[in-house]
């Protein structure tokens, strides 16, 4: 397809590719709109393949957990790129896009990436510091190169993000006393209980995944001797026993859940499923418990989506928290959050400045190549007229590599000194703004138009995926 006709189709030539995010927490939407828009993990390379088919977006990434789901993208164009994406995730949700965008926030280029680094580095959690969101964004990058999904600034912009999210924790007090959702869980039911019957109280969880794990550490913490866990398979289950030695942990198969529940006066959930375990029903259904503590079956769900519906309140001697609930455990250590989060904003920018350098170091990249592509075409050009008229029959193989090698030597040391002056890696004092502006003035003195070729080759790229 001619440039003229991608022009015409897609009516916008000189905009910069932007990097977004798209996305709703658990600061800005409630748990139920949250639960249908997350992706398991074994889903995101079916979510990225989906979002690059996207006409108007380059690279794409899913960061989906308990407390957000963002989408990171690189938009060939900032307004219909965030509209593809907002109608996708209503496509996927069943929300409309309406609603959806009420609850939406979206950042674009170095907001967008101060974002992801604050995430990375538990600032923007719902407890601050905590860690699981670092091994979240790693486990983003894994999959990516598992699956060939994330492209070149995505991959990047993660990659610093690690780096930034580390640096915060290394070189700041972030971390110190920081929980994590599944310690203020536990924090959260020992709130609700009566204080002299916390130890004493019956405890089950249900789910023996990394939070569910994390649950029976802070269980420990507090002092309780026993929980009973309920999982598909034993192995897992056992794997904790073997680790943590200091709590009786009993084993009992997703077969006997009710049962196992009907004896519990805390239950904990935390497992995959993407259906309801208890609903007003299943609560109703199982027996009363002592008012020696409470009288009131705590479930405290840290599952998104939940496993627990929020009409087993409606029960009489039953109540549900979910993950929005912590928030009444994370609120007491407020301003500290906020003196810890000013420390680590240096270090975040820091990192920020570092990553948009590099980016804006790739604008040079196209320049290079065309202005070399343009020495060489010169050069063969020139080559074959000397050859000519030299003769073949008087020229023998080591004298026609001699006279291309002196040719290939010229050219190479013409460019030496333009290309070195289109690079720009923090190896010198030349600053971004200078080797930009050498790259505008090559650009206009050799004619290259560099900025118009790859934005046509970018959509030409996905015009030629759509029409496949």
């Amino acid at each position: 397809m001619k440039a003229s006709l991608l022009r015409k189709r897609y009516g916008y030539m000189k905009e910069k590719s932007s990097i977004a995010v798209i996305g709703l927490s658990v600061h800005t939407a409630p748990v139920d709109m949250r639960e249908k828009l997350a992706v398991a993990e074994e889903l995101w390379p079916r979510a990225i393949s989906e979002l690059t088919s996207l006409n108007h977006i380059e690279e794409a990434a899913v960061l989906s957990t308990c407390n957000r789901m963002e989408i990171y993208v690189v938009a060939l164009s900032w307004n219909r790129g965030i509209r593809e994406v907002v109608d996708w995730m209503s496509k996927k949700s069943g929300i409309p896009a309406s609603e959806l965008r009420e609850h939406l926030f979206m950042l674009r280029d170095s907001d967008a990436t101060r974002h992801l680094f604050e995430v990375s580095a538990g600032l923007d959690s719902l407890v601050l510091g905590e860690g699981q969101i670092l091994a979240q964004v790693k486990q983003v990058v894994r999959n990516g190169q598992n699956s060939g999904g994330l492209g070149k600034n995505i991959d990047r912009m993660f990659k610093d993000a690690i780096t930034a999210g580390k640096r915060v924790r290394c070189e700041t007090n972030i971390s110190a006393g920081a929980v994590s959702v599944s310690s203020a869980a536990v924090e959260l039911a020992m709130m609700k209980l009566p204080k002299s019957e916390c130890l004493s109280a019956r405890m089950l969880l249900i789910g023996a995944g990394k939070m569910g794990k994390l649950v029976v550490k802070h269980l420990i913490a507090k002092g309780c001797k026993k929980v009973v866990v309920v999982n598909r398979s034993v192995e897992r289950v056992d794997a904790i026993r073997e680790e943590m030695k200091d709590i009786e942990i009993v084993y009992r198969p997703l077969t006997e859940m009710y049962e196992a529940a009907a004896e519990a006066d805390v239950v904990f959930t935390s497992t995959a499923s993407e259906s309801l375990l208890f609903t007003k029903e299943h609560a109703e259904a199982l027996p009363p418990i002592s008012l020696a503590v409470g009288g009131v079956r705590l479930f405290v769900d840290i599952s998104v989506p939940r496993n627990v519906g929020a009409c087993v309140s409606e029960v009489e001697h039953a109540r549900v928290y979910n993950v929005d609930d912590l928030k009444e455990v994370v609120e007491a250590n407020k301003e500290d959050r906020v003196r810890k989060a000013m420390e680590a904003q240096t270090i975040i920018t820091q990192e920020l400045k570092r990553f948009e350098a590099w980016r804006d170091s790739l604008e040079t990249v196209p320049t290079i190549k065309k202005l070399r592509s343009y020495a060489d075409r010169i050069r063969a050009s020139e080559l074959e007229k000397c050859l000519q008229k030299i003769g073949e029959d008087n020229l023998n193989k080591k004298m026609r590599r001699s006279i291309e090698e002196l040719s290939t030597g010229i050219v190479n040391k013409l460019l030496h000194g333009p290309l070195q002056h289109l690079r720009c890696d923090g190896s010198d004092s030349r600053t971004l703004d200078e080797t930009l502006e050498n790259m505008h003035a090559l650009n206009r003195m050799f004619n290259l138009d560099t900025e118009k070729a790859v934005l046509e080759q970018k959509i030409k790229a996905k015009v030629e995926k759509t029409q496949s």
